[in-house]
């Protein structure tokens, strides 16, 4: 590919379809290039309330995300679906290498977000889609009247333990201390909920079962004592869900930007990192707020200093 794009802007989430609004609505030549569906994390949310704006009759994460994806494509922003493996993002051209071509820009706008971090146990890895699953909105109606297990304490793991509900005969959430982290408000609902129980001070071991998840290993992190846990004989299995935080998808640029000890990419306030030309945006970078409210407006901000990089008025 042979254009030189203003600013390529890597990933379709709320960061980066922000970001190619603004690009697009300055007239700036831009590219998303996104390898999987747009949306990033919210692409998998059945139900978003805390974004301004949003519709006050249900809100999806995909419902969100579709009209962000068309309204930066009616300011012309351009669209690609690739796999970055390699950059060169040092000097006034930006080259980025993906399976599928090679592209160039004057600016690059890192916004790939991150994904789920893994319950770490063993077995995981083996019952992937046998029972182990990470987004409950992609997955729980497979378990429909069937037991459930959750690993996690924070805001996510309990929203998607109350979302379970709906489909489970019994959701357990498993945390490995002794009383959630997730907001008040939150964990209200989760105590209130018949549907709901807890393991506290409690970790996954092991998984076990037939080609398919039919038991576990726990273990009490004070106590040290195991137990297994094994579905119910009439129902066969159960379900597995992971939401205990996220890795940053920044592999690519180990090594070239600076970043925290995690793998997430430092940032101003203005969200240049320490490479001139390229701004890192929403979820990958270091900040105290990972929300779709802020990645967009991260987005925002990112492609308005492309914009002035490139004018001759500032």
């Amino acid at each position: 590919m042979s254009k030189i794009y203003d600013v390529i802007i890597l990933g379709g989430g709320p960061a980066g379809l922000s970001a190619g609004l603004y690009a697009g609505r300055s007239r700036l030549s831009a590219l998303i290039i996104e390898k999987g569906q747009d949306g990033g994390q919210i692409a998998i949310t059945d139900e978003i309330e805390n974004y301004p704006g949003q519709v006050l009759e249900g809100e999806s994460g995909p419902s969100l995300t579709a009209r962000m994806t068309a309204q930066s494509e009616k300011f012309g922003v351009e669209r690609v679906s690739d796999t970055i493996k390699e950059v060169s993002l040092e000097g006034e051209i930006k080259v980025l290498k993906g399976e599928k071509t090679q592209y160039e820009a004057k600016n690059v706008i890192i916004a790939t977000g991150a994904h789920p971090r893994p319950i770490g146990c063993k077995g995981e890895k083996e019952y992937a889609s046998k029972g182990v699953s990470y987004c409950a909105t992609c997955d729980a109606n497979f378990f429909e009247d069937l037991e459930v297990y959750v690993v996690g304490g924070g805001d996510s793991a309990v929203e998607e333990a109350l979302y379970l509900t709906k489909f489970a005969r019994k959701v357990t959430l498993i945390h490995r201390r002794n009383e959630l982290r997730a907001a008040k408000s939150i964990q209200e609902k989760a105590f209130a909920n018949p549907k709901m129980e807890f393991f506290w001070d409690t970790v996954v071991e092991e998984l076990y079962g037939d080609e398919i998840l039919q038991g576990m290993i726990v273990k009490n992190v004070k106590t040290g004592e195991t137990r297994k846990v094994d579905a119910d004989p009439e129902d066969g299995l159960f379900g597995l869900f992971g939401f205990i935080g996220m890795i940053p998808n920044t592999k690519v640029f180990e090594g070239i930007i600076d970043m925290d000890e995690i793998g997430y990419i430092k940032t101003d306030e203005d969200m240049h990192t320490n490479i001139p030309g390229v701004y890192a945006a929403g979820d990958v970078r270091v900040k105290s707020l990972r929300q779709v409210v802020t990645a967009a407006a991260d987005g925002a901000i990112a492609a308005v200093q492309v914009e002035r990089s490139l004018s001759d008025y500032f």
